[in-house]
């Protein structure tokens, strides 16, 4: 969801972080699309490992405001919540408030993962963490697991465990990357990349999205 702020520039906005409450209240509207459309499994990006630690702190403050109240405080309703990334670099506030929220979150055929604090190769090395950390505890050799290691042994550690790889990874802002996002989920994910900035990605956008996937699909 890139380009909150500098949508907020071009809307004549003097505090062009503005537009991260614009953004963030825009997860409403996808949820939305998402969910007349049957889409019941949706990741957003929220902020990189490196947003967090390398942006200025009045900047993340706001950031983080703006999850705790929108994206948190929406509560997103008919979706359960996930949450994907380093938590233990967030403020205090701001993960305490996600894990309430994902731990009062009902049961339902929607999942929302909001990825924050992320990136995709801490996941990967965390996965691998937590696969040999389980695998010493039950008497498990490196020896032994390197020889049976398969890519299901490391998917099973992955922050989005249990829920289905993406089948479309849409970027806005024009930029053309993937800037660490799912890197080991998209690997075979169909990638979309919008010009528009973030807050004025609209609905017509999205269904453009969906029509290249499907001819993309439809030709593979």
């Amino acid at each position: 969801m890139d380009g909150n702020r500098r949508w907020a520039r071009k809307m004549g906005f003097d505090n062009p972080s503005v537009g991260h409450r614009y953004g963030a209240e825009h997860v409403e509207d996808l949820l939305g699309w998402c969910a007349e459309l049957g889409i019941n499994n949706v990741t957003v990006f929220v902020c990189s490992r490196d947003n967090l630690l390398k942006r200025d702190s009045d900047e993340v403050d706001h950031l983080m405001r703006m999850v705790e109240e929108v994206i948190v405080g929406q509560r997103q309703r008919d979706w359960q919540l996930h949450v994907a990334g380093r938590l233990d670099i967030l403020p205090d506030s701001t993960r305490l408030a996600l894990k309430r929220a994902e731990a009062d979150t009902d049961q339902t055929g929607r999942h929302l993962t909001v990825a924050i604090g992320y990136d995709g190769r801490d996941e990967i090395v965390d996965a691998v963490r937590s696969l040999l950390q389980n695998e010493a505890a039950q008497g498990v050799s490196p020896d032994e697991l390197a020889t049976r290691l398969s890519i299901e042994d490391i998917s099973r550690h992955l922050y989005t465990v249990g829920r289905p790889d993406p089948d479309l990874v849409i970027r806005t802002s024009g930029e053309r990357r993937l800037s660490g996002f799912l890197i080991w989920q998209a690997a075979h994910s169909e990638l979309h990349f919008c010009d528009v900035y973030w807050p004025g990605f609209t609905k017509a956008h999205f269904r453009r999205a969906l029509r290249s996937y499907a001819k993309r699909r439809q030709a593979a």
